[in-house]
């Protein structure tokens, strides 16, 4: 949708109408996208404020979780299946994979039921819909910070207790950028589902099936080393291998991925982006007379 602003000036006073207008493109106008940027903060703090509002340890979930799931990988995967952690403390390796991917996944789930979850708001009030997605990613951000926080006092407590652990400055520079990457096929994805079910409402209950299933696909409980070279392939086609394994990089200076499926993973995950961006426009002409 684009707004078109037209005046008429009467003597010393003047009327403003606003004509709002479908797009004629098929990606959504990201300059108007711009002009309601202060909407974007307002649905930032009401996702913060009211999805902990009735909960007694509130924002302290934000630690439990990733905590438990850590130590849950850990007994599983580390002890049990005995899998290989890349010469990292298991706590540190299970952890920085899982705080990338539940970004991720907020991302992408949340997201996926933007047109219904809203349709009481977007059919009494005209914004761009794609306000809510970037506020969604906006969001994640929040757990994301306070279980940074945490991993990087656990590696700094390790790295006192044990001097050989490696530790890199480099997230300084890098973590922004993965996020941001993160941000973008997160949203993007996120987006191509939520178009598709304005007609195909099953689908939201595969959703979280099938992230669930791209969490194994992605070397979160097992480093990319282990791979056997004859599915690398599947990898350079998997755009969360490098956002996974660059985060550790960073961090812990563990072996670095080659630069062809860095291009491969950045391709995919325009594609992706681009699509949705593509499919979201379209859905969002006749999404409230379709939910």
């Amino acid at each position: 949708m684009t707004e078109h602003l037209k005046g008429s000036a009467s003597g010393h006073e003047e009327d403003w109408d606003i004509i709002i207008k479908p797009s004629k493109g098929s990606a959504p106008d990201l300059r108007l996208v711009w002009r309601y940027r202060d909407l974007i903060w307002m649905f930032f703090k009401r996702d913060f404020t009211t999805f902990y509002k009735q909960t007694v340890l509130g924002p302290a979930w934000y630690i439990i979780q990733p905590s438990l799931t850590a130590m849950t990988y850990y007994v599983v995967f580390g002890k049990i299946a005995n899998l290989s952690t890349d010469g990292l403390p298991p706590f540190l390796f299970y952890m920085s994979g899982t705080i990338i991917w539940s970004y991720f996944a907020a991302c992408l789930t949340n997201n996926s039921e933007v047109f219904s979850k809203n349709a009481n708001l977007f059919g009494k009030v005209y914004f761009p819909r794609l306000v809510v997605p970037l506020s969604v990613a906006m969001s994640g951000l929040v757990a994301f910070a306070i279980q940074f926080l945490l991993l990087l006092i656990v590696a700094l407590g390790i790295k006192f207790a044990y001097p050989d652990l490696a530790l890199s400055y480099r997230f300084l520079f890098l973590t922004p950028l993965i996020l941001l990457y993160i941000a973008v096929l997160g949203v993007g994805a996120g987006l191509v589902v939520s178009a598709l079910t304005v007609r195909f409402r099953d689908l939201v209950y595969a959703v979280g099936f099938m992230t669930q299933l791209w969490m194994y696909a992605t070397p979160i409980v097992y480093p990319f080393s282990q791979i056997p070279e004859r599915y690398h392939w599947f990898y350079y086609l998997n755009p969360m291998t490098m956002p996974v394994q660059t985060f550790r990089w960073a961090l812990f200076d563990v072996s670095a991925l080659p630069v062809g499926l860095y291009l491969a993973n950045l391709a995919v995950t325009v594609a992706i982006t681009l699509c949705g961006l593509a499919l979201f426009s379209r859905a969002e002409a006749n999404a409230m007379d379709t939910v």
